[in-house]
């Protein structure tokens, strides 16, 4: 179900309502009673949870190995490491 975001006409009170794709819009302003609440046109918010294309492929700098911090970060981490030694 999305969350429509409604905005008095009369007052200016604004408010958010989950409700199913076939509900009726709501007219009636909780905070004046006023018959003028209009709904907003506002982009959908969503989260992308847990490991998958996301995390692995389009996260940028220190972040970017987060789910491979077991293969990739180790093997870079011992690089660095040889380095500093031989100097």
């Amino acid at each position: 179900m999305p969350i429509y975001e409604y905005q008095c006409k009369a007052c200016g009170h604004r408010l958010e309502k989950l409700q199913k794709l076939s509900a009726a819009p709501l007219t009636d302003c909780p905070a004046c009673e006023a018959p003028a609440l209009g709904r907003l046109v506002s982009a959908a918010g969503f989260r992308l949870a847990g490991g998958g294309w996301y995390e692995t492929d389009f996260k940028s700098g220190s972040k970017k190995n987060l789910a491979g911090d077991s293969a990739g970060g180790g093997g870079e981490s011992k690089a660095p490491a040889k380095d500093g030694a031989a100097a």
